[in-house]
């Protein structure tokens, strides 16, 4: 019992010596901290992991003499993971302190970006390494696992092997971030264009990189991206940048006084930097006229107003000055004439229509006598046809379609019919008999 009061009453005095102690430096560290702002950040960030080591490691070496191995293994694991919280929390202080000298809120911040890249890369990559660092010393601390080490050291080769074809992604993109911290492609707070997104760099991570989009979303992309395909940087040699405005006119407006115009929004506005504003024409096709408006500013967030301010002006300033000048489409319409009518020439004299004195067929031509055909039909007449001889009454009447075939009766004679040579074609040239002409009447 008496061991316990003496272990007992040896933590109570090492805790309570220790606690004085840090107590004591906090104080001091307190007045003096309103001189220096490394040591206001150290007061702030390292009082407490400072305090839980001071007391855990005085503990610790109050109860060496009387306490037990499991109780001591244990305060070493404790002292040893408090020394790694004290240490990360010291980097930490350093780390800001380094920040705090270069600031980003400033028009040339291209040097304090980079700087800012590097430390938050080297933050996150310290951390890291201490927490692995304090794990693997904890788990030292155990016979059991230094025995598995040394038989584990031989086999290290082809596990490493295994390890980085399984890991080959991940691995990957943590070279890459360590490449983008220190090969300055990309910085914090640069101005990119990736996958035809406008936006900033907000983080840099060993895995994957954080762009803010102009809309306030947000475009998580691998680091190794960056490392593998092209992206447009617009801050990469500095922040000042350059951009255009167009629109589109008539080709009767006049140029000078946009340009006037153009110079003086600019010297209106404390967007522009001063060093650029040039009004050019850049193209001429499909009737109208193409001016850009080239400006400059001191970063991009204000280039962009600039330009938006610049092109509402411009707009504004033709609308109600040279009206005229608006892009309007010509069309010139015209109308068809008809064409001259040609009169029609009368006949030559060798085409007139044969002699009224031509002959009628010889007598001798006629055709055969009208009993040589079977008989007509009873009671049709067929009248006569000009220039021959009236055929028999009980001969069939030609149709009236049929009466151009008259002038073949000079070759043919009188008894040209449309059938013939045959019963059949009499029979059916009886059928074809139109209605009873004049003389039928009689």
């Amino acid at each position: 019992m008496s061991d316990f009061l003496n272990a007992l009453l040896a933590v109570v005095l090492a805790a309570g010596a220790a606690i004085v102690f840090v107590e004591a430096v906090h104080w001091v560290l307190t007045r003096y901290a309103r001189r220096s702002a490394l040591l206001s950040r150290l007061e702030r960030t390292a009082h407490k992991p400072f305090l839980t080591t001071v007391t855990l490691f005085a503990v610790q070496q109050a109860l060496r003499p009387t306490a037990g191995r499991e109780v001591l293994h244990i305060l070493v694991i404790l002292v040893i993971m408090s020394g790694a919280w004290l240490v990360g929390a010291l980097l930490l202080v350093l780390e800001d302190a380094a920040l705090s000298r270069w600031r980003t809120d400033v028009p040339d911040n291209r040097k304090a970006r980079k700087v800012r890249t590097q430390v938050v890369m080297l933050r996150r990559v310290t951390v890291a390494g201490i927490v692995v660092v304090a794990f693997g010393v904890a788990l030292m601390t155990f016979p059991a696992v230094r025995a598995l080490g040394a038989s584990l050291l031989a086999s290290a080769g082809i596990f490493s092997v295994v390890a980085a074809v399984a890991a080959q992604s991940t691995l990957g993109n943590v070279f890459a971030g360590i490449q983008l911290a220190f090969s300055d492609a990309i910085r914090i707070d640069d101005v990119v264009v990736v996958e035809q997104e406008w936006g900033r760099i907000e983080e840099i991570t060993l895995t994957y990189v954080a762009l803010q989009v102009w809309d306030d979303r947000r475009l998580i992309l691998p680091t190794s991206y960056f490392t593998t395909k092209p992206f447009q940087n617009w801050t990469r040699t500095g922040s000042a940048v350059l951009g255009t405005a167009e629109i589109d006119v008539d080709f009767a407006t006049a140029v000078e006084p946009l340009r006037a115009e153009l110079r003086a929004v600019c010297e209106s506005t404390e967007l522009w930097d001063g060093r650029v504003c040039v009004l050019q024409v850049t193209d001429a096709v499909r009737g109208m006229v193409r001016l850009r408006a080239l400006v400059s500013a001191h970063d991009a967030p204000s280039l962009w107003d600039l330009r938006c301010l610049v092109r509402e002006r411009l707009v504004a300033w033709v609308w109600e000055h040279q009206r005229e000048s608006l892009p309007r489409y010509r069309a010139e319409t015209l109308t068809p004439t008809p064409d001259p009518v040609r009169p029609v020439s009368p006949p030559a004299a060798d085409t007139a229509p044969p002699a009224a004195d031509t002959a009628p067929p010889a007598a001798d031509t006629a055709p055969p006598a009208a009993d040589a055909g079977p008989p007509a039909a009873a009671g049709v007449k067929v009248p006569p046809v000009s220039g021959t001889r009236a055929p028999s009454p009980d001969r069939a009447r030609v149709p009236d379609a049929l009466a151009p075939g008259a002038a073949l009766a000079g070759e043919r004679g009188d008894d040209a019919r449309v059938f013939s040579g045959g019963s059949d074609g009499e029979s059916r040239g009886a059928t074809f008999v139109g209605p009873p002409g004049p003389d039928a009447q009689q």
